[in-house]
């Protein structure tokens, strides 16, 4: 059919009425189909729309799948899995510009400083032709290391006293099964600090020219360490006696063929690790005795119980005028069976044994009004608590929208979330207290915006009802805003976790935390770990002593 042919309009004052009525009829019938082909593009555009955000759904679900199949392959090859989600970058991306910083001072170059501790000098002749004159010495200092494997033969005398008892002269301190404290020195330091395997490290003994087995280089590692456990347990007593506040975190551990878990409480000069079965409050909060085994019914466990929201009867039957402390768990159960309590109820004689513990560490003055920083895991709140705001950003990136307007509405929260929290490292080194309300009423702005997002509204809901422990610096300005520490330190675990792999025996599963925790500790006291073994077994230090850790840990705090 042929498309009628309206009259041109362009002298519509010379056309009739019925042509102008026509052109105008015409020009209707045009305007009704571009609607309709106008309708027409809008749901084919929104069908569309549609579509892509079906795929990107489905692309996020073939990414997650695909990461989990990788995994398996990972899991099946005993490697470990790859993270879902890469690491935050707010801590260094809010440092502030290189140029802002303050430059430390290089240290100059030159000669080295150490050129007073010269064991030995040698003069070395030189072949000159006759008639030279001779000009006097060059010195050249050169750093050296000897190792060397001795075998040595002590002859102790072996006397008879006149009442009949036999004297023999003791051995030097420090030898152990026939192998003495230098290389028991050598082996604990490699295996802890340098992280060499038990194989490894017999092999390379065995080259030196030391005959030695595996099994006896697992004895030097595990065997005869009470000093060394007993002034680690001293270090955890120090640290939560006199710090100010802890940072805490934990990771997996295997323990005869087991899964367990490391927990670490470390603090700015301390560290002790503990490897335990459960990661749950109650272990927690056993870890925080240090070496007490007692639970103490006091106004400390008593307030721990109404936080929890225990049963007001309960607390009634079980409080008295005197605080009541029970040496072990047994005495304690049997006052609680006593008082009508069922102990066969695993929940609530978990809650009344984390409100013994708490008791008891507040009975031994330990953490104090110490701030237990953590990443939000729930063992850890307990006491005064601070969030890591790492840990709380990274929870925007566990996000996954599946608009274009979601993943904007993500980016604006985390740019806000990034400059609050530069904003707060700055105030943080010079606090103002004029400045604190401010901050709490932006972060009231930031966490209760509503995107129309409903996962990231919900997070926001979520992280502004833990305001209190996100914005503790405000009342304590020396606590740390993350718990990188922590991670540092669990790095040295993870590794030697990955490299040697778990343990076989208690006493392994005690050395391998305790040699770490001590190195550690060294570490942020500025001592030499090396010398510390030596002062340790008794061969000396370096020469100076390396006095008491627990001693420098009260010093320092």
């Amino acid at each position: 059919m042929a498309k009628r042919r309206l009259p041109s309009p362009e002298h519509s004052d010379t056309l009739s009425l019925k042509a102008l009525r026509s052109v105008v009829t015409g020009l209707l019938e045009r305007a009704q189909q571009a609607e309709v082909r106008l309708e027409k593009l809008e749901a084919e555009n929104a069908a569309l729309r549609e579509e892509n955000a079906e795929l990107r759904l489905e692309n996020t679900r073939l990414k997650v799948e695909n990461q989990l199949l990788r995994d398996e392959i990972a899991r099946l090859k005993s490697l470990p899995p790859r993270p879902t989600f890469r690491p935050s970058g707010m801590d260094k991306a809010t440092d502030g510009k290189p140029g802002d910083r303050q430059v430390a001072k290089k240290k100059p170059r030159g000669p080295k400083l150490d050129v007073k501790r010269v064991s030995r000098e040698e003069v070395l002749r030189a072949n000159v032709p006759t008639g030279s004159r001779f000009k006097g010495y060059k010195s050249c200092f050169v750093r050296e290391l000897v190792l060397a494997a001795e075998l040595v033969h002590y002859r102790r005398e072996c006397w008879v006293t006149p009442d009949g008892r036999t004297v023999l002269a003791p051995l030097p301190a420090g030898i152990m099964g026939g192998y003495g404290a230098n290389l028991r020195r050598l082996c604990l330091m490699l295996h802890a600090q340098g992280q060499v395997t038990t194989q490894r490290l017999t092999t390379l003994l065995n080259d030196v020219g030391i005959n030695i087995s595996k099994r006896q280089v697992v004895r030097l590692l595990t065997k005869e360490l009470d000093g060394f456990v007993a002034e680690d347990v001293a270090v955890l007593h120090a640290g939560l006696v006199s710090s100010s506040y802890v940072t805490v975190d934990d990771t997996g551990a295997r323990h005869a063929h087991d899964n367990f878990y490391t927990t670490q409480i470390g603090g700015q000069h301390f560290t002790v690790f503990r490897t335990t079965k459960s990661k749950s409050r109650l272990n927690f909060l056993s870890l925080l005795r240090g070496n007490y085994q007692d639970y103490v019914l006091n106004d400390a466990a008593f307030d721990y119980l109404e936080d929890r929201r225990g049963d007001p009867s309960l607390i009634a039957r079980l409080r008295t005028v005197e605080p009541q402390r029970f040496c072990n768990q047994v005495p304690f159960l049997e006052h609680l069976a006593h008082k009508g309590i069922d102990i066969f109820d695993r929940d609530m004689i978990r809650v009344l044994g984390e409100a013994g513990s708490w008791g008891s560490i507040r009975h031994h003055g330990l953490v104090g009004n110490a701030v237990i920083v953590s990443d939000d895991a729930g063992q850890f709140r307990v006491g005064n608590h601070a969030l890591c705001w790492i840990h709380a950003e990274r929870l925007l990136q566990k996000l996954m929208p599946a608009r274009p307007k979601e993943a904007r509405s993500v980016a604006l929260i985390r740019d806000l979330v990034w400059l609050f929290y530069k904003a707060l490292k700055a105030w943080k080194q010079k606090p103002l207290p004029d400045a604190a309300n401010a901050f709490r009423r932006r972060f009231d702005r930031i966490f209760t915006l509503r995107t129309g997002y409903a996962e990231l509204d919900a997070l926001l809901a979520r992280l502004h009802r833990r305001k209190h422990e996100l914005l503790r610096v405000l009342e304590r300005p020396e606590i740390p805003l993350n718990t990188n520490a922590s991670e540092n330190d669990l790095r040295s675990f993870v590794t030697k976790r990955k490299i040697s792999g778990g343990t076989m025996s208690r006493n392994g599963r005690i050395a391998r935390d305790v040699m770490l925790g001590l190195m550690k500790t060294c570490q942020k006291l500025g001592l030499s770990f090396y010398c510390y073994l030596g002062d340790r077994l008794g061969i000396g230090a370096c020469n100076q002593p390396i006095p008491s850790l627990p001693g420098v840990v009260l010093a320092r705090s």
